[in-house]
């Protein structure tokens, strides 16, 4: 028993500083702060919310490795990560897809036509956006996920100004290359 004891007492980790706690506790209070934003950034680029989630979680593991849950920052670095990594994600589906066969998997509450339709349309809206330019993939991401116009300008860092502009010009672009 007191072996078994000794060797439990090995697994037990003292307890940090009073520094290391507050760091923690302010990590805790970011990741509860921003998850959901975070995870619907994702999702509006990628359509999927479990592969949503996944990059969320890599975005907040990524900005803990690197990066104070204190800074000033921390919004606007994990908005612009998670459109990143969900476009990257993106990109690397459609090479893979022009490698593998795909398949259309429909819903069975629709019509099969119809989520051929849609999926054919989301399809083609994503593949849009992978061709747009970084900054204005980005803005249409961020914007079309929720965030306000001073949110999306702090994730991209410009001034709150510019972005109806970028905004405006971004889903010009989009609609070309839809209807390329």
């Amino acid at each position: 028993m007191e072996a078994q004891a000794a060797g439990l007492n090995t697994f037990v980790r003292p307890v940090g500083s009073t520094d290391a706690l507050a760091s923690r506790q302010a990590f805790d209070r970011l990741f509860l702060a921003e998850y959901a934003r975070v995870v619907n950034i994702a999702n509006r680029v990628l359509a999927d919310p479990a592969e949503a989630e996944d990059v969320a979680q890599e975005v907040f593991i990524a900005y803990s490795r690197k990066h104070s849950p204190l800074a000033d920052f921390a919004p606007a670095w994990l908005h612009r990560a998670a459109w990143h990594a969900a476009l990257n994600r993106v990109r690397g589906r459609r090479r893979r897809n022009a490698r593998e066969a795909g398949t259309v998997v429909t819903d069975a509450g629709l019509d099969p036509a119809d989520a051929v339709v849609d999926a054919d349309q989301r399809r083609l809206v994503r593949e849009a956006m992978a061709r747009l330019p970084e900054k204005q993939a980005a803005v249409l991401a961020l914007r079309y996920s929720g965030l306000s116009y001073a949110e999306v300008a702090g994730s991209m860092g410009v001034r709150i100004g510019q972005v109806g502009t970028m905004l405006r010009r971004a889903e010009a672009r989009l609609r070309q290359e839809v209807s390329r």
